[in-house]
């Protein structure tokens, strides 16, 4: 849990590096957030006999006031993380906008999300797995 919460506490520290753990586990949290907040929608269900009539119940508008709660509050951390992973790789944080490239945006940028991050420290900061960048058999 904690690493899910991770970019939570690093709201809008778009500096540093962060682990391929962090950034999976954040995106876990969403998904588990967005299916709940769609599964209260679609048990809000309709009322009334078709489809196409009546209005939506209660629960339906939770589920949606939810869902766009969190879709605005989760928009600056998901941001920052995505850009720390790219720091991670040594890589500069302005890749992320790979992800408005259509077709193909998004794609290129989950398979770097994917990739291992340098070993050591680079430009960005100290190694997440090894802050303390001593080797084992040093």
């Amino acid at each position: 849990m904690e690493w899910m919460l991770m970019p939570y506490r690093r709201y809008a520290d778009f500096s540093g590096r962060s682990r391929r753990m962090e950034y999976w586990m954040f995106v876990l949290l969403s998904v588990i957030v967005t299916a709940i907040c769609a599964a209260l929608m679609v048990a809000g269900g309709w009322q009334g006999e078709t489809l196409g009539g009546g209005e939506p119940s209660g629960t339906f508008w939770l589920g949606l006031g939810l869902m766009v709660v969190w879709i605005f509050g989760s928009l600056i951390p998901s941001i920052a993380v995505q850009v720390r992973r790219f720091h991670d790789q040594d890589r500069s944080g302005w890749m992320v906008l790979l992800g408005f490239i259509p077709y193909i945006g998004g794609i290129i940028v989950i398979v770097f999300m994917c990739l291992e991050g340098t070993r050591g420290a680079n430009r960005y900061g100290p190694d997440p797995k090894n802050p303390s960048g001593s080797s084992i058999f040093a």
